[in-house]
């Protein structure tokens, strides 16, 4: 953290700071860890962030991005049995926030608008007084994600962006969400309307991996992706009247209290918000 908080808060540090956030890096970074010479890294990752091992499927991995984006073993991640639930994604620390006209603020004070996460005018509208849900994934995460719920995709949108890290020393200083290399799936859900589903990409990640990115039926749980090296974000958006929230999530919204879920849990369910 202090090396972050020097590229951020330093004058020298964010000299440094500009070509490691480009896209060049990022993915010289990626190839390095998809080397066999990459596995080196395992252990000390293993043992810095306290990852049990035995809970992994790890017959397959020949290199550290392997690894990162490893398997884990069936019955781990179970997805809720309630089909209206509102399922997290991927495992993660869960921040919400409610749109208002159509821009939303974080506890940082930092200010972010829809039209320009989605840079589609016309989508963003259909969101204005919904929620915003961010899973922020740490390194020690689960970095695969599933589809929050059933319905027809979009052909994916790509927007191409900078790498900066998503962790808060960047997220006060940066809107990061609105500069960061990013994919969405425009969903029309069986549950909650037309919704949202963005992965974003963060420092020294070479690659949102999603595995299929046209148009077609998706399933709730069913595999999304998943993110190679670093930080990462998930973010969904509901549109209005379409959710309500589990008790102590709907206690946090736009207080940037982030609360710690893992992919599958219900963090609400279908209907409206009884909290305006």
């Amino acid at each position: 953290m202090d090396i972050l908080r020097f590229l951020y808060y330093n004058k020298i540090g964010r000299i440094i700071l500009k070509p490691l956030i480009s896209r060049p890096v990022s993915e010289l970074a990626g190839k390095l860890l998809d080397s066999r010479f990459s596995m080196i890294l395992i252990d000390s990752f293993v043992r810095k962030n306290r990852i049990d091992k035995a809970d992994y499927l790890l017959d397959d991995i020949g290199s550290f991005n392997d690894f990162f984006c490893r398997r884990i073993k069936p019955g781990l991640r179970m997805i809720s049995k309630e089909k209206t639930s509102l399922i997290a994604p991927s495992d993660g620390l869960l921040s919400v926030y409610k749109i208002n006209d159509g821009t939303v603020l974080n506890v940082k004070q930092s200010r972010f608008t829809i039209d320009r996460l989605l840079k589609d005018k016309k989508l963003a509208a259909g969101f204005d007084n919904g929620y915003v849900l961010v899973y922020r994934l740490c390194v020690n995460h689960y970095h695969r994600y599933v589809y929050f719920d059933s319905g027809k995709k979009y052909k994916d949108r790509q927007i191409n962006g900078l790498y900066h890290t998503v962790r808060p020393v960047a997220l006060a200083e940066f809107p990061v969400y609105i500069e960061n290399t990013r994919e969405y799936s425009v969903i029309n859900t069986d549950n909650f309307g037309r919704c949202v589903q963005m992965e974003v990409g963060a420092m020294l990640v070479g690659r949102i991996v999603n595995e299929c990115p046209a148009s077609g039926s998706v399933s709730r749980g069913e595999e999304k992706g998943h993110f190679e090296y670093g930080g990462s974000t998930i973010i969904v958006l509901i549109p209005e009247g379409k959710a309500r929230l589990r008790e102590d999530i709907a206690g946090s919204v736009n207080t940037g209290v982030e609360i710690p879920v893992v992919m599958g849990e219900a963090v609400g369910r279908t209907g409206e918000d009884i909290r305006k």
